[in-house]
């Protein structure tokens, strides 16, 4: 019977810095899961560029690997440029570990912009599935970039629902996080698009057994560098 994640990791790890340890050690054993065929999930291409492996969920949080980079496509499939804009912001509220790599998370200045807008808001509705409508609003906004934080592997990051951001991989690069997410009511997932752009709908793709299991062993290798006890 396989252990599920103790969310208090993540909160330990954030309000007094320890506990990171066990983040990897929370990784490595959902890794070593799926890479052996014990436990039955199937990655997800995320419209964002990424792969995602959903390792908990429970009620209004989930546990996510995120999986960013140089070598995915050739473990995972095809690999395609994010279909939907980068900028954007979530419904929850995300901790995130990274296991190894480096990742820029930018903040953008959003700003209500009926005026002289550069970007139309587009909302994100997603089901079961793996369908994503995405529906454009009446908001008009201009934005910039915002400070920019660099993560690197063994260290945490935080991010508030609602607040517009950009992930960053140095190209040629790859990384690879530990993500809990904590959904707030009354918020959507959001998007930037341009003025004038028309709604859509896209599907996600999943990866079969056998991808994951390679995608699993792939991020496996990779943590390999040591990290903080």
């Amino acid at each position: 019977m396989r252990k599920p994640v103790d969310y208090r990791l993540f909160e330990r790890a954030v309000d007094r810095g320890e506990a990171v340890a066990g983040l990897f050690d929370a990784a490595t054993s959902a890794l070593d899961e799926i890479a052996s065929g014990r436990r039955e999930l199937h990655a997800v291409r995320h419209p964002l560029g990424f792969l995602c492996l959903p390792v908990e969920r429970d009620g209004d949080r989930g546990v996510c690997l995120h999986v960013f980079g140089a070598g995915i496509a050739r473990e995972a499939g095809p690999e395609e440029a994010p279909a939907t804009p980068p900028v954007h912001s979530h419904s929850w509220e995300l901790t995130s570990c990274v296991l190894y790599g480096s990742v820029g998370n930018l903040r953008v200045r959003v700003r209500e912009r009926p005026d002289v807008p550069t970007h139309r808001v587009f909302e994100v509705r997603s089901d079961p599935a793996g369908v994503d409508d995405i529906r454009p609003t009446s908001r008009l906004v201009s934005c910039e970039p915002g400070p920019e934080q660099t993560v690197v592997g063994g260290e945490i990051y935080t991010l508030p629902a609602g607040e517009f951001h950009t992930s960053v991989i140095p190209r040629g690069s790859s990384a690879a996080t530990l993500l809990l997410g904590r959904s707030r009511p009354g918020r959507f997932d959001l998007s930037l698009g341009p003025v004038h752009g028309r709604g859509h709908r896209m599907v996600r793709q999943t990866c079969d057994a056998a991808q994951t299991a390679r995608t699993a062993r792939t991020v496996l290798r990779r943590i390999d560098a040591p990290h903080p006890r």
